[in-house]
């Protein structure tokens, strides 16, 4: 079965963590590494795992589960580290690992249901119905808006 997907189309690079699956958009994405440990950085939040050198350039890395409220990321043979840009700074996102590159049409992002009080929806844009059930679509300019843990760049 072919899909026409057009100009409106969401280009997202999805990821799992834990059971969840999430994605984000391919253009915040520098690159995809395998998984390498951290400096650590004292009195960071719980979610900052440490500093990296990208290639000269330190970056911070966080934990994307812990930052999104959830259970740490297993570090196994399949995580990732996905370097993106959110807003005017580069960050690493530690992923149980990377499940797919795919180009959705527009309409199948639908809005997160209100039904849930207690979550905090500012970060999903929205859920992506697929084939293989729902992704989570995360704005990461909101996930880092304003967060002191994470050096904005001037």
């Amino acid at each position: 079965m072919s899909t026409t997907i057009g100009v409106n189309a969401l280009e997202i690079i999805a990821f799992r963590l834990g059971q969840e699956s999430f994605c984000i958009r391919t253009t915040a994405v520098r690159e995809i590494r395998g998984w390498a440990a951290s400096m650590p950085i004292p009195n960071s939040p719980d979610y900052v795992l440490g500093v990296i050198n990208l290639r000269g350039n330190v970056i911070p890395t966080i934990d994307l589960a812990r930052r999104l409220g959830m259970p740490a990321a297993e570090r196994t043979e399949r995580s990732a580290i996905v370097v993106v840009e959110a807003g005017h700074t580069t960050i690493g996102l530690l992923v149980d690992h990377v499940t797919d590159m795919l180009s959705i049409p527009s309409d199948h992002l639908q809005p997160v249901p209100q039904v849930f009080s207690n979550f905090d929806s500012q970060y999903c844009e929205g859920i992506i119905t697929h084939a293989d059930g729902m992704i989570c679509f995360i704005n990461l300019e909101r996930l880092f808006e304003g967060d002191d843990a994470i050096p904005q760049a001037a």
